[in-house]
């Protein structure tokens, strides 16, 4: 048998589309000849898989080798296409049968040694392979867990290539004495708890509304008010992730390569805070050859906190609009264009001037207070539905709210409820939470009282509101009427809505 072919699967951001690695000996000369638009990680297989394949005992075959990787006009990158490559050559070689090869998906990058290692994005990659019919899989051990999250598929464990000759030869392979099985951490163990935060009873009560309805949340206050301890503890009062975003989270995670070990399904909404010197590359995503996800996408389905957000730059901050309004990132390339999820919801903190210095303590100029805070553009501010301000915390205060703070289990049940009742009613829609509905369909599907809306028109004939603004508002009235169970807004959940748009709930 002189051809041979086999499948890996090559990853646009998290889509994997599926490659066909065919294998073709020649005589002549020596020589492996790589096409079908490989990188440079890639190019350098042709030596790396030779080396394997002779430290294994198997034979490499002489004369012309061909490696033809279909579709030829799809970029295909990274060094997972090794084992396939080294499968289909000793395939095509004859020194393994090729009926197995067929309908199979192999990814591992190989050793020069023949060891398997394990890749980044095998969980994406299974997923988008059993999408289109494939059910086999054969995967470095290291990535056997990761791959077995995926229902009704069948995924072999190698520790090498001498591992996949046997299976291609129909030996059995004894599984590890501990079968790799998923083991997704516990909701809310030994982590943060929101009754860790005293006082501050106006911002606690801000995290638990946009736990509840999804909503973003800008928080202002001195250093030492708790700002970083709300937003650290907001993951801990959402929803653990439902089977389909908790796929979604762990295939972002899988693909940057931060997927905790042993614990290789995210269950729980995940919690980003870039520090103030990121770039927007690193923000949003992309980089140089393969684009990598950024930090927006990293906390797809969970929290993405800026602190000190006019630190940043003005740029890095107003580039979070678009995935804020389409819940996904696009980045363009001259080869191809990628996408990332990105539906997550944003925490800002800022301190309310420069030197950062408490009360009369503070001895910046007015001037500069603004120009300080106006970092924070009008149409990113825009689109976050709760602005609080956070003042310093008495003894006093410290020492009546330590008997009666709220632990995160107590809130998240509140939490849980209302989420149960917007789900309810938004049944008939594509989505779940209040903030997710637009602003057209909120007002035409799910109309106020007259009077409820009094105190938003009042502010918009007054320019203290825009268009947008009361279409926020109105959906944080809806979380508000959720959590206190009610049918629907009235005029005390729109005017503390507009407070907690507006930043006057202080």
């Amino acid at each position: 048998m002189t051809l041979a072919r086999t499948h890996c699967i090559t990853l646009l951001g998290v889509q994997g589309h599926i490659v066909e690695v065919e294998v073709h000996l020649g005589g002549g000369d020596f020589g492996v000849t790589l096409v079908g638009l490989p990188d440079a990680a890639l190019r350098e297989a042709r030596d790396r898989i030779r080396a394997a394949v002779v430290n294994s005992g198997e034979e490499w075959p002489s004369g012309q080798i061909i490696i033809s990787l279909s579709p030829a006009s799809l970029p295909k990158a990274g060094s997972l296409f090794d084992l396939a490559i080294a499968g289909a050559v000793l395939a095509a070689a004859g020194s393994v049968p090729v009926e197995r090869l067929e309908g199979t998906v192999l990814i591992a990058e190989l050793g020069l040694d023949g060891r398997a290692r394990p890749v980044l994005g095998v969980l994406p990659a299974v997923v988008s392979a059993a999408g289109q019919g494939y059910r086999r899989f054969v995967v470095a051990r290291g990535n056997a867990a990761e791959a077995r999250l995926v229902p009704d598929v069948e995924v072999t464990a190698v520790d090498g290539l001498t591992d996949l000759c046997r299976w291609l030869r129909g030996e059995y392979l004894p599984e590890e004495s501990e079968p790799s099985v998923p083991r997704p951490r516990e909701p809310r163990d030994q982590g943060p708890d929101l009754s860790d935060v005293l006082g501050q009873p106006v911002a606690r009560r801000a995290v638990e509304i946009a736990a509840a309805g999804g909503h973003n949340l800008m928080m202002l206050g001195p250093p030492g008010t708790g700002k970083s301890l709300l937003a650290e503890r907001l993951p801990t009062v959402l929803p653990p992730l439902r089977p389909a975003e908790a796929l979604e989270a762990t295939a972002i995670h899988s693909v940057a390569g931060i997927l905790p070990p042993g614990s290789p399904l995210v269950t729980m909404p995940p919690f980003a805070a870039p520090h103030h010197t990121s770039t927007r590359a690193s923000i949003i995503g992309g980089g140089s050859g393969h684009p990598s996800p950024g930090w927006v996408s990293k906390a797809h389905r969970g929290v993405l906190f800026v602190d000190e957000a006019p630190q940043f730059g003005r740029g890095v901050l107003d580039s979070l609009r678009e995935p804020l309004e389409r819940g996904e990132v696009v980045l363009a390339r001259a080869s191809a264009t990628v996408t990332f999820p990105a539906r997550f919801q944003l925490v800002m903190a800022a301190n309310p001037c420069p030197c950062a210095k408490p009360g009369n303590l503070c001895t910046c100029p007015s001037g500069e207070r603004r120009r300080y805070l106006s970092r924070l553009s009008g149409p990113l501010l825009d689109r976050v539905d709760l602005k609080v301000e956070l003042q310093p915390v008495s003894r006093a205060e410290l020492l009546a709210d330590r008997a009666f703070a709220e632990s995160s289990e107590v809130v998240a049940a509140r939490v849980e409820k209302a989420r149960a009742r917007a789900a309810e009613r938004l049944s008939h829609t594509p989505w779940a939470t209040n903030a997710a509905i637009p602003g057209s369909r909120l007002r035409r599907e799910f109309p106020v009282e007259p009077a409820a809306l009094r105190v938003l028109g009042r502010a918009m004939d007054l320019g203290q509101i825009s268009a947008r603004g009361v279409d926020r508002a109105l959906r944080v009235a809806w979380t508000l009427a959720d959590l206190a169970d009610r049918g629907r807004p009235g005029e005390e959940e729109t005017a503390y809505a507009f407070a907690l748009w507006s930043g006057r709930a202080w």
